[in-house]
């Protein structure tokens, strides 16, 4: 019997492997004792205030939040998010329909074109773009059409290049800013052209939003439902993870049209049974916490961003500098693929990092760091790229 003759053929158009190869990697670099600084994945070095570890510990001992939470998510954790949507955005949001909590925006994301596609429908993401857009549509059995994000348009999709027999199949465009992994943010003017496109166009706006509190320089990300009548063709995801630090507690949600949340609500109460309501409690806390007593994040991945930005220049490799998100979008410094140059880099120096191949095609001749270090280690991080450079390691 063949090994592989119980495994679906979808897992096969699932697109790149690209991170639990890049683990691998790290794996035999530390076996040769290397000290690893791990620039790769987006997950946040820092845990949650205080507040909000108190909050999930005292949930945590109620005996009676041990039962099915329920895939819409508690009425108190929809509450809070409409106040926080409220105080944020100045969007109005009716927490019974037009709220739906998730397992981190990745469930949600993953989930949607099963819940609002047929096979043969197609869908438009962004090129270069985050890996589980694609997956999605994969798992569904719908088409994926890129939309090609280039530096000369500021990572922006231009909407008329899309020929109209495309639109003619697309069910749904999915956008991101600020970007992951280009870095780029959006104005509220680009908002109101993609909420009149796809208007017209007849197709459902997905805005990925997972680094809304994630912008530097004073920019404030805005959110797609800020633009009016943006309720009858778009929904947004939201994260716990980056803003608040709740990477590991796995809780986001979507808001926008009821009725594309009820159809992904259908969905996910044949799959799962919501998120843990201790979970939805630190939420609770975090939001709270946000909107009476903030500490922003983006404060300390700015001194990040500058940091690493400054060390890198010193060591030879210049890298626009991140307008939002966690990242940094680098251009490959040589000849060689983003691929060849992230193994090479991580087998001689340690820092890990993700070629740009694994976020589209568009994304070859890039590699992505992600700025989940101190200071310190991202200015050692630096400081070894540049012995590299140099040919010294």
């Amino acid at each position: 019997m063949e090994r592989n003759c119980w495994t679906s053929d979808r897992l096969s158009r699932l697109g790149s492997a690209i991170f639990s190869e890049v683990g691998g990697w790290k794996a035999q670099a530390r076996a040769s004792g290397l000290d690893v600084i791990q620039l790769d994945i987006g997950s946040p070095d820092r845990p949650p205030a205080l507040a909000i570890r108190e909050r999930l510990a005292q949930a945590s001992l109620q005996p009676e939040l041990y039962r099915y939470p329920g895939t819409d998510g508690s009425p108190p954790f929809r509450g809070k998010v409409a106040a926080w949507f409220e105080h944020r955005f100045g969007v109005a949001l009716d927490p019974e329909r037009e709220v739906l909590s998730l397992m981190g925006t990745q469930d949600g994301l993953a989930h949607l074109a099963l819940a609002m596609t047929n096979p043969g429908d197609a869908a438009l993401l962004p090129d270069p773009g985050y890996p589980v857009y694609q997956a999605g549509l994969a798992v569904a059995g719908v088409e994926t059409v890129a939309m090609p994000l280039t530096a000369e348009r500021g990572y922006l999709p231009d909407f008329g290049a899309v020929p109209d027999r495309v639109w003619d199949k697309v069910k749904f465009m999915l956008l991101s800013y600020p970007s992951n992994p280009t870095a780029a943010v959006a104005d509220l003017s680009f908002f109101e052209e993609a909420v009149a496109v796809a208007r017209r166009r007849g197709v459902l706006l997905v805005h990925d939003n997972a680094y809304s509190e994630m912008a530097y320089d004073g920019f404030k990300p805005p959110s797609v439902l800020e633009v009016p009548g943006a309720k009858d063709v778009a929904i947004e995801f939201h994260s716990m993870s980056k803003s608040f630090h709740l990477a590991g507690a796995r809780i986001g949600y979507a808001v926008g049209n009821p009725d594309v949340l009820d159809s992904l609500r259908a969905l996910k109460n044949n799959i799962d049974f919501g998120v843990f309501l201790a979970v939805q409690e630190a939420a609770i806390a975090a939001l709270d916490l946000d909107m009476t007593a903030p500490d922003p994040v983006a404060a300390e991945y700015e001194r990040r961003r500058d940091a690493f930005i400054a060390a890198m220049a010193e060591a030879g490799w210049v890298i626009p500098p991140p307008r939002g998100s966690m990242f940094a979008w680098a251009p490959v410094p040589d000849g060689r693929s983003s691929r060849e140059l992230a193994r090479s880099m991580l087998e001689r120096t340690g820092v890990a990092v993700i070629p740009g191949s694994a976020f589209g095609a568009r994304g070859e001749g890039y590699v992505r760091f992600a700025l989940v270090e101190p200071e310190d280690r991202l200015r050692e991080a630096a400081g070894r790229i540049g012995r590299f450079l140099r040919g010294v390691l």
